[in-house]
């Protein structure tokens, strides 16, 4: 897989047309989005483009008196469902966690289903947080950052989807290089693709040792039909959309799924709509069926800005 989307130091220096010495006093005083993998710092250039556009987005009141009816970001079946059951009016837009954002910071959706990691150091295995840090980078929607409720919707097992009874014997990232498994990926602006590179990254892996075929999944039901349809060997996505086509799923981390909404917005009755649903038995039941979710803590506020 190209990792053209994690800049090196020099590489986002030159992309912003700054010093190196500036990138660094910007990753220290945790203005610019980054991630640090085995010591060696790493800027994923969805998330930099994302900052880039923030410093001159956000939420204005006077700007959109009342926001469109649409939940944006990142697919999530489970979410999916509970907008069905809740009847409340809201369409669904999923393109992407980064687009998502960036739609709901432009105050063009009611709110936005996410899923960013950041990569901590040491040796610890896997992101060491989600989301949040999207909220407090300097300038990452700007004053808006101060009127967002991020609230947990779903803990969610990622990893490789493949085919039934997993033929070709792959059980991690390096099975997966050296036996030139079809890698069908995300659209560079999916939490579920910076996630995949950075667990690329933790794993020695370099650049290009992926083999992607020519398409690219939208969605999670997109990555594992491509699986299930025999056009490629393998997807990265959740274990609920693997279990739904009856597929192998071999899990390399776990991910938090929340949900970025304006605090004036949570109050409203859309939204409280879809939180009802998520507080009932249905809702649980069918968590379990699609597997691969935590719920226990759905509805529980993660951010207060």
């Amino acid at each position: 897989m190209s990792r053209q989307h994690l800049m090196t130091t020099a590489e986002v220096a030159d992309y912003l047309r700054i010093k190196e010495r500036k990138v660094y006093d910007l990753v220290a005083s945790d203005r610019i989005p980054c991630t640090r993998v085995t010591g060696k710092l790493l800027f994923p250039k969805p998330l930099v483009d994302l900052w880039i556009a923030s410093g001159t987005s956000g939420i204005d009141d006077g700007r959109r008196a009342v926001r469109p009816m649409i939940a944006a970001g990142s697919h999530d079946p489970l979410l999916d469902w509970a907008l069905r059951r809740a009847d409340a009016g809201i369409a669904m837009l999923f393109d992407g966690s980064l687009n998502g954002l960036r739609r709901f910071l432009d105050g063009d959706a009611l709110f936005c289903g996410l899923h960013v990691p950041r990569f901590g150091g040491g040796d610890v295995e896997g992101p060491q947080e989600s989301n949040t840090h999207l909220f407090s980078v300097g300038g990452q929607g700007g004053a808006a950052a101060s009127q967002i409720v991020l609230i947990e919707w779903a803990r969610r097992q990622q990893g490789l989807i493949l085919p039934a009874g997993n033929p070709m014997q792959i059980g991690s990232l390096q099975d997966l290089a050296r036996k030139g498994a079809v890698l069908r990926a995300r659209q560079p602006e999916a939490g579920s693709r910076v996630l995949l590179e950075g667990l690329l990254a933790q794993a020695g892996l370099s650049a290009g040792s992926l083999k992607l075929d020519d398409m690219v999944a939208q969605s999670e039901t997109e990555a594992a039909t491509a699986v299930a349809d025999g056009e490629a060997d393998a997807a990265f996505g959740i274990a609920a959309a693997a279990k739904r086509f009856n597929l192998a799923f071999v899990p390399l981390a776990a991910e938090r799924y929340d949900l970025a909404v304006d605090r004036r917005d949570y109050f409203e009755p859309p939204f409280q709509a879809l939180l009802a649903v998520a507080r009932g038995e249905a809702f649980r039941a069918q968590a379990e069926k699609l597997g691969g979710y935590d719920v226990s803590s759905c509805g529980r506020v993660v951010l207060n800005g």
